[in-house]
């Protein structure tokens, strides 16, 4: 339970402001068809996420643990840092012709290859080694993230400053990382 719960908290307040919810907002607008979309980004969170955490589970073995905690710690306050420099929306085309599951699902799941929440899910696989855990809890949180945004995103756009969602996220992950080598 742990594992899920702190993949669901920490993936959701680093997905806040991110270019993949940004890019939620783009879609929504465009296609006015939230069922689609919603699932779109379900399944590519599910995918990318599962290998995610996968590939973070497989080191482990390989690595001592006092090795991978000071790893683990540095790339928590990394994350914690990297939160402080907010994403913008890097123009990604939608393209008509899939239609709005496919495309969000094709657009999501390109968009999170590298991102921040797939780097943290890579980090959490490594740190509670249970692909499934962490699976669920990192995909929990994407949806949490993205599902209001799709639903709602102008209105939350126009109320919540993403610079303090922005500094929230990043005491939590530098505090994650600090509990690393605390703990």
């Amino acid at each position: 339970m742990e594992a899920i719960f702190n993949s669901t908290v920490l993936v959701f307040i680093s997905e806040m402001g991110d270019k993949t919810q940004l890019l939620a907002l783009v879609l929504a607008a465009r296609y006015k068809k939230p069922v689609p979309i919603i699932g779109g980004i379900f399944i590519a969170t599910l995918l990318n996420h599962a290998l995610a955490s996968y590939a973070g589970s497989f080191i482990t073995p390989y690595i001592s643990q006092d090795i991978l905690r000071w790893i683990l710690a540095a790339t928590f306050i990394g994350f914690g840092l990297w939160m402080l420099i907010p994403d913008k929306d890097e123009g990604l085309n939608t393209n008509d012709r899939y239609g709005a599951f496919l495309t969000t699902l094709i657009a999501f799941f390109i968009a999170e290859m590298g991102d921040k929440t797939q780097l943290a899910t890579v980090a959490l696989g490594a740190k509670y080694n249970s692909v499934v855990a962490v699976t669920v809890g990192s995909t929990l949180g994407m949806m949490l993230a993205n599902v209001p945004a799709v639903i709602f995103g102008k209105w939350f756009t126009n109320r919540i400053p993403m610079k303090w969602v922005h500094r929230v996220a990043s005491i939590l992950f530098i505090g994650f990382g600090l509990a690393c080598i605390i703990f």
